[in-house]
């Protein structure tokens, strides 16, 4: 079946690097859109990040076609204006600034085009923290986030680019808006996406608790938690995850794990008494468990209706087998490497998003992207020859 294209037909120019931005492009082009990504001659540099950062490139720049421009140079700016000119969205996060800079700033844009959505993705929304440089890191630490995640006095960042990609994605739900609006309007708009921002929207729910109870969110680690048994439990080999939320299932799970003493004790039955008797029932739970390994655990709680989970690493989600089952799509990296990686996590119409993918290497769409603006060959080789366009090899 060929993946739903919702987007098929909408145009976008991409000016990004890192993450949060090319995370838009990414799902806009999961969605059907044609992505042109714009890179600096030679290649985005987050191509060549070690560490940490070199999985940035292949997850967020796939269904991307890649045109490499000396910004710096008429010729390249001339492309990239006319890149604009003839699109439906702009997508940058680069520092404050930057494009303005070089004329690429939202109201120049917008005079040559008077339709297009410009996205930008940012550290901060309108306030005075508007011209700070902000990472994902930043945003996590600044905004209550880190403080939440680690143990107290111990500040961790969440173990993957949550404000990055779950700001890109507020920057796609953006222009989204901004598409419908203009059917109507026959005009385009600037939107803007903040990591600050998101990272408060994330922790809203804890700003909620202190608003309601009068008393601060202690951090997770340190939490007493709204239900007595939701906890991680050892076993003989692997640790598991399981949850007990409501009455209902605390009597199936004690009949499961054949706890007919806790089940005999009536004084258990609703769930905020239980987790005032955290200390008595955690140790036998605790000690049950630890005698059968994880399989033996998953075996009686799958098809009971208690939320469980084996404590998976990220390199187990290549073999499993529910992302087996569309989770994951082919991606062809631009070393000629097949991988599989995860899919846009929507179904549309009974099918899912994504499909076979390539990463570009840099420039590779050159001509292609040069003659879809109505530049004829003669031209087309001036501009590689002059060096304002790179091709790759």
């Amino acid at each position: 079946m060929s993946a739903p294209a919702p987007l098929a037909g909408i145009k976008v120019v991409e000016f990004t690097h890192m993450v949060m931005g090319p995370t838009v492009g990414h799902i806009l082009a999961g969605l059907g859109a044609e992505v042109v990504r714009v890179e600096p001659i030679g290649g985005d540099r987050t191509r060549r990040l070690k560490g940490s950062g070199a999985g940035y490139f292949p997850m967020y720049n796939r269904g991307k076609a890649s045109i490499c421009l000396d910004l710096k140079s008429a010729d390249g700016m001339a492309v990239a204006r006319d890149l604009v000119a003839g699109a439906d969205v702009l997508v940058e996060n680069f520092r404050p600034g930057a494009l303005d800079r070089l004329g690429l700033d939202y109201e120049s844009c917008a005079r040559a085009n008077e339709r297009l959505i410009y996205c930008s993705e940012k550290g901060f929304l309108p306030g005075p923290y508007e011209q700070r440089t902000a990472l994902d890191e930043v945003a996590q630490m600044m905004g209550g986030l880190a403080y939440m995640t680690g143990p107290p006095g111990k500040p961790l960042r969440a173990g993957a680019s949550v404000i990055d990609v779950t700001g890109g994605m507020f920057g796609v739900i953006g222009i989204l808006a901004a598409l419908e609006e203009r059917h109507r309007t026959g005009r385009g708009q600037k939107v803007t996406a903040s990591l600050f921002e998101t990272t408060i929207y994330l922790v809203g729910q804890h700003m909620a608790q202190y608003a309601v109870t009068g008393t601060p969110a202690a951090p997770m680690p340190a939490r007493v938690s709204a239900w007595a048994i939701y906890d991680v439990f050892e076993t003989k080999d692997e640790p598991v995850f399981i949850g007990v939320v409501t009455d209902a299932l605390w009597e199936k799970f004690c009949k499961l794990f054949g706890l007919d003493e806790l089940w005999a004790d009536e004084s258990l039955r609703e769930n905020n008494a239980r987790v005032e008797a955290r200390d008595r029932i955690l140790p036998v739970i605790r000690e049950l468990v630890a005698t059968m390994t994880r399989a033996e655990v998953i075996a009686k709680l799958d098809g009971s209706g208690l939320p469980f989970a084996p404590i998976g690493r990220p390199e187990d989600m290549f073999d499993d087998p529910h992302l087996q089952q569309g989770g994951l799509e082919d991606v062809t990296l631009d070393n000629g490497t097949e991988v599989r990686l995860p899919t846009i996590p929507l179904e549309m119409g009974g099918k899912r998003i994504g499909g076979l993918q390539h990463l570009p290497k840099p420039g590779r769409d050159a001509r292609a992207v040069l003659a879809g603006l109505g530049y004829d060959e003669e031209r087309i080789a001036a501009l590689i020859a002059g060096g304002a366009v790179g091709e790759s090899a």
